[in-house]
């Protein structure tokens, strides 16, 4: 299962993501025609002034996700085999109760369709259009399982330069 994991310590705070998914999710998909069109992000990078830094936040889709077993409507599911969770507009009556059950507060409103909006990891794309625009690669897209092995490996060689340099 592909999952977005975030590497706080590669974001510079650009926004990028936020633009890419709010055209993504525009009706033109144009950045230029999508500023008229208002869009909205459905992610969030947060800046953390205490720590110098800037995170993005965005859906987790939990495993257990809070916001499917409160939808009153059934607007909110998800799919058992990727985990993803998928939000139904045309069901959705916007009673908000998904956003304040939220444990990262991700889910958002679209005020003038009067529903909750939140990432749906682009369906149509297939790399998520925040992680394509992310210049430093601080989003990644990919099984969790291979990323972890890349991190461990990565972290292997660093230990062993280390090692290769003090035993010299």
């Amino acid at each position: 299962m592909k999952e977005i994991l975030v590497r706080p310590e590669r974001c510079m705070g650009c926004r990028s993501c936020e633009i890419a998914c709010a055209v993504e999710h525009s009706q033109s998909r144009d950045l230029f025609r999508a500023l008229s069109e208002m869009p909205q992000k459905r992610l969030f990078v947060e800046h953390v002034p205490e720590y110098s830094l800037a995170v993005p936040i965005l859906c987790r889709h939990c495993e257990d996700a809070p916001c499917v077993a409160v939808c009153p409507t059934g607007a909110l599911t998800q799919d058992a085999i990727s985990g993803v969770v998928r939000h139904n507009k045309d069901i959705c009556i916007g009673c908000w109760t998904c956003a304040s059950v939220c444990t990262y507060g991700v889910i958002g409103r679209d005020r003038r369709a009067r529903v909750a909006i939140k990432c749906d990891r682009c369906p149509d794309l297939e790399v998520p259009a925040c992680v394509s625009a992310c210049p430093t690669r601080a989003l990644i897209y990919g099984d969790v399982e291979e990323i972890s092995s890349s991190k461990r490996a990565e972290s292997a060689l660093k230990v062993a330069r280390g090692v290769a340099v003090s035993s010299r």
